[in-house]
């Protein structure tokens, strides 16, 4: 490798370390980031490079920034909501203490508003937006004529040129189905909430299609209703008295587990021994409380947050190549005492 050492005094630039392994900037971005993307000895390459001239990850956000405002704008639309707290943070999270300028701006769910911060941003000179949605239903797109490129997170964006990232539900239901049957069950049923909710037929598309991979059929209908333990209590009764032998429940949310939960204990049924009951969310406050502690699958928010603000970084280093369409990101099972296998 060739290229000069930068100056006493100054901190390494990632066009220096770009210049000592002899690649693009846009090349030593991505190797720096660990995109896939880069052939493996040009990352070691790069890597290597800014080794020699002491240039860490935490300058590549400043060298990322250089000629920007170094800001930033959250707009969500659920400040409260607990599925985008964790998805702030993780964002957060990325773009560094102190390192870039986050704007959070709450619209309530009032597009009025909505526009209103939008305003406020770019006269603000953000370099940047993440959108959080509070559920995962395809929102509106902010539109192709921002000055700004814009990440959706959480809730897609309805405009397939954009680039929107959010949890693989199908991919959820699936998880589950295949956790309850590796743990020998065959008499499944499905409980989950608002059948208007996109989370809750992606969940249910995959519970059908993994059972259906497995040649085995749902117990009974799939029911919907709402997202709550009421809703779970009430069902679990009504599918035990029509399904009295069902040997595991596929939850859409912890709530809903935690209510059939319940009713399972009243009707004297153990669990797991006579019932698998697995969960969706893990809201640790339900599922480590709960008795036995909740089998449930974990949506990965902070890492969502984490992998938006990512995206963000990469749509503003190289704007002719940001990505479009929805990626769905991994979901994770997180198993406890509410699925453990027959010993």
């Amino acid at each position: 490798m060739s290229g000069s050492h930068p100056s006493p005094g100054y901190p390494a630039t990632l066009s220096e370390v770009a210049r000592l392994a002899g690649v693009s900037l846009s090349t030593a971005s991505k190797a720096m980031n660990g995109r896939g993307d880069v052939a493996g000895a040009t990352r070691q390459r790069v890597l290597d490079a800014a080794e020699q001239i002491g240039f860490t990850p935490n300058q590549l956000a400043r060298s990322l920034l250089a000629g920007r405002t170094g800001t930033v704008g959250l707009l969500t639309s659920d400040l409260e909501g607990r599925f985008v707290i964790p998805i702030l943070m993780g964002a957060e999270d990325a773009f560094g203490a102190g390192q870039v300028n986050v704007f959070l701006c709450d619209a309530r769910g009032d597009h009025i508003r909505e526009q209103h911060h939008i305003k406020a941003l770019l006269n603000r000179r953000v370099d940047g937006i993440i959108v959080v949605g509070r559920q995962t239903d395809p929102r509106p797109t902010l539109g192709q004529h921002l000055p700004v490129p814009v990440v959706y997170a959480y809730a897609p964006s309805d405009d397939p040129d954009d680039l929107s990232l959010t949890p693989d539900n199908e991919a959820g239901g699936r998880l589950a189905i295949e956790h309850l049957l590796a743990c020998g069950r065959s008499r499944i049923a499905h409980i989950s909430g608002d059948p208007a909710y996109a989370a809750a037929q992606d969940r249910a598309r995959g519970v059908r299609s993994a059972l259906a991979d497995a040649g085995l059929e749902l117990q009974g209908e799939m029911m919907f209703s709402e997202w709550s333990e009421r809703w779970g209590r009430d069902a679990a009764a009504m599918l035990l008295e029509h399904h009295p032998d069902v040997d595991a429940v596929a939850c859409g949310s912890d709530q809903i587990a935690r209510g059939v939960l319940e009713t399972l204990r009243d009707l004297g049924r153990r669990v797991p021994e006579d019932v698998a009951v697995i969960g969706y969310d893990n809201w640790e406050v339900l599922t480590t409380n709960s008795r036995p502690e909740l089998t449930s699958i974990d949506a990965n928010l902070q890492d969502l947050g984490r992998e938006s603000a990512r995206s963000l970084f990469r749509a503003m280093d190289d704007a002719q190549r940001r990505a479009r369409g929805v990626a769905h990101l991994p979901v994770r099972l997180v198993i406890r005492g509410s699925t453990i296998p027959h010993r």
